[in-house]
């Protein structure tokens, strides 16, 4: 039997290396090689902290965890590897799988996804985040020429600001820190601080994960305009400004999630469907700008402590080589 490495979850707040073996692949079974993954900064902050409500215990289980929430417990959705046994046509093929931080693998061969032969390991490694931008896309439903405001420039902010960028005609602002400006710019985006965001905007994501961010997205909203949520807060309760004119103004507040297929798409898109455009809509060099740290699978349980705690301002996307 083969052995791997994986980082693990020890308790709350604390991460370590373990060592498991790997049965050999049955039939349409493959074994991969990792070459990377990618940290979902905001997802998995709050499971390393143990703040996953007990209540959403089973929703958050990724496809290949193990162990159970709040610890010990495998964890992570964003790995890029190569396939070294299973179907011909596979073989020696990059892939991308929903699996968590390990080295090596067997997982179902319908469980991988082809990368592009263009994209790099690490934008590759951005699938899921893609993947979640692309349903937020389709929460939301930007039109031709709409002003539209990104509150919160992490990962999944940015994507969806690069996403909505390329619409005919819009005009779109990312609204953070200082620090994230540069990014803003490198994605075709107008860029704000929150005391100066831009007002009626056609429709709003909200993406920075704080109770702050979401009272700015609320601003932001023109008469009738949209508000979708992609910010997931785990056990914490947000305070949201709902008095003065947030009737008069007629907004929408709507959650989105990638665990289910938007429904303006459900009836003709799977996931499989979907996680393949997200990787397509990767072939974007300018995505690189998105990847500020990499560390190898031996750092991970001191970087992820780090990014738990207090991550560096303007730090974005986190890659595990291998």
């Amino acid at each position: 039997m083969a052995e791997a490495r994986a980082f693990w979850i020890e308790a709350p707040g604390r991460g370590g290396i373990r060592r498991e073996s790997l049965a050999p692949p049955r039939d349409g079974d493959v074994s991969v090689r990792a070459l990377a993954s990618a940290v979902s900064r905001g997802t998995e902050a709050l499971v390393f902290t143990g703040r996953v409500p007990p209540s959403q215990y089973q929703a958050m289980r990724c496809p290949f965890q193990a162990g159970d929430f709040p610890a010990p417990v495998k964890y992570g959705y964003a790995s890029v590897g190569i396939v070294e046994d299973g179907p011909r046509d596979l073989v020696g093929k990059r892939v991308f799988c929903l699996h968590p931080h390990q080295d090596r693998y067997v997982v179902p061969a319908g469980a991988v996804r082809l990368v592009p032969e263009p994209v790099p390991d690490s934008r590759a490694a951005l699938a899921a985040n893609m993947e979640t931008a692309v349903n937020g896309l389709w929460d939301g439903g930007p039109r031709v020429g709409d002003r539209i405001v990104v509150v919160g420039a992490g990962v999944v902010g940015c994507l969806i600001a690069s996403l909505a960028a390329k619409l005919p005609g819009a005009r779109v602002t990312l609204v953070d820190i200082a620090a994230r400006e540069a990014i803003a710019r490198a994605l075709g985006c107008d860029f704000s601080r929150p005391d100066r965001a831009p007002g009626n905007a056609d429709l709003v994501y909200h993406a920075s994960g704080t109770a702050a961010g979401l009272a700015t997205a609320l601003a932001c909203a023109g008469f009738e305009a949209r508000v979708v949520e992609m910010s997931w807060y785990g056990e914490g309760a947000v305070a949201a400004p709902l008095g003065e004119d947030f009737h008069a103004r007629r907004l929408s507040l709507v959650s989105s999630q990638v665990g289910a297929v938007a429904p303006v798409r459900r009836a003709r898109w799977s996931r499989e469907r979907r996680l393949d455009l997200a990787l397509a809509l990767l072939d974007d060099p300018r995505l690189d700008a998105l990847v500020t740290g990499e560390c190898g699978l031996d750092g991970l349980p001191e970087t992820m402590a780090r990014l738990a705690a207090s991550p560096p301002a303007g730090a974005l996307a986190q890659i595990v080589r291998y």
